[in-house]
């Protein structure tokens, strides 16, 4: 009954919603409501304690929150999960889509035995024949505001050294709200690359990206709560990780699991979920793509 008529009146002045009274929620909870702005200053001295507690309490909720999928979502052709692995799918320079490997691998074998030109297995755009090529079609894609495109780009300055420009595409790809973005970004504010050490903002962005279903950046939040002494926070985001296929999440729940953080019935349900996430990634495509692919890089590790 007090809830609802904390609805109803201004928190500070006790006014009702009435006829062009509107009344809006405080700015950091929705325990309160006020009249007017000078009525939630007045009211903060009172309000505060409260007002951060609950807000607290409301980004949890969010923040452990199971998703859907993870960040990577479906393949836009085969419409399976996309794997967490790396390896086993590409993205495409033309029209910024990630494919699996196992479309890839069949796009090319019918290309190849129908002798036709090599085109996006998506977009059906030819596929550029030199590396010049794909460097302008990425900086097109850029150009139109593109977050993976930038993302990519960042990566690539990180990769060569370019710490300031990457932290530069990288803030733009996370701030049009690209969730590898806000992973990368983790470990600039980590190591003080482009920007300065700022543990709260590593952690800000790994928060972002894990809500999001980044299963790394979910793991490493889960690291962090551990070195924390915060072991219920992190058993919560490793089971998160692992239910969405993350070997990581279930490496470290193993750990935890002999430490007697968790339960040998909470271990096993993470174990099944995990390899249901898992199975659901894969296709007799995918797996004949994969071969290939692990014989492509076996083969360079051979020339190395």
């Amino acid at each position: 009954m007090q809830a609802e008529v904390a609805e109803m009146v201004c928190a500070s002045c006790g006014i009702a919603e009435v006829d062009e009274i509107k009344l809006t929620e405080c700015d950091g909870c929705d325990l309160v409501r006020y009249c007017s702005d000078r009525c939630q200053q007045d009211h903060r001295p009172q309000h505060e304690v409260m007002c951060i507690k609950r807000a607290a309490e409301l980004r949890d909720e969010i923040l452990f929150r199971q998703p859907e999928s993870s960040h990577l979502g479906d393949c836009p052709i085969c419409c399976l999960p996309l794997t967490i692995d790396s390896r086993q799918h590409k993205g495409q320079s033309c029209c910024s889509k990630i494919i699996c490997m196992g479309c890839a691998q069949a796009h090319y074998l019918r290309q190849t035995e129908g002798q036709l030109d090599e085109a996006c297995p998506f977009c059906r755009q030819p596929q550029p024949k030199w590396e010049e090529e794909v460097g302008k079609n990425h900086l097109k894609r850029i150009e139109s505001n593109n977050p993976f495109a930038m993302q990519q780009m960042g990566r690539m300055c990180h990769k060569e050294g370019d710490y300031e420009s990457a932290f530069e595409y990288l803030t733009k790809a996370a701030e049009l709200g690209d969730v590898g973005a806000h992973y990368n970004l983790s470990f600039l504010y980590q190591h003080g690359e482009g920007v300065e050490k700022d543990e709260k903002k590593e952690l800000y962005h790994l928060e972002v990206a894990a809500i999001a279903g980044h299963p790394n950046a979910r793991h490493n939040v889960g690291a962090h709560e551990l070195r924390n002494c915060r072991n219920d926070r992190a058993v919560k985001h490793f089971i998160i990780a692992a239910n969405l296929g993350y070997d990581g999440a279930i490496q470290a729940l193993k750990k935890c699991y002999a430490g007697g953080v968790v339960s040998k019935e909470d271990f096993a349900v993470a174990l099944r979920a995990h390899q249901a996430a898992v199975d659901a990634t894969k296709s007799p495509q995918r797996e004949a793509a994969a071969k290939v692919v692990a014989a492509f890089y076996k083969k360079s590790s051979e020339r190395d």
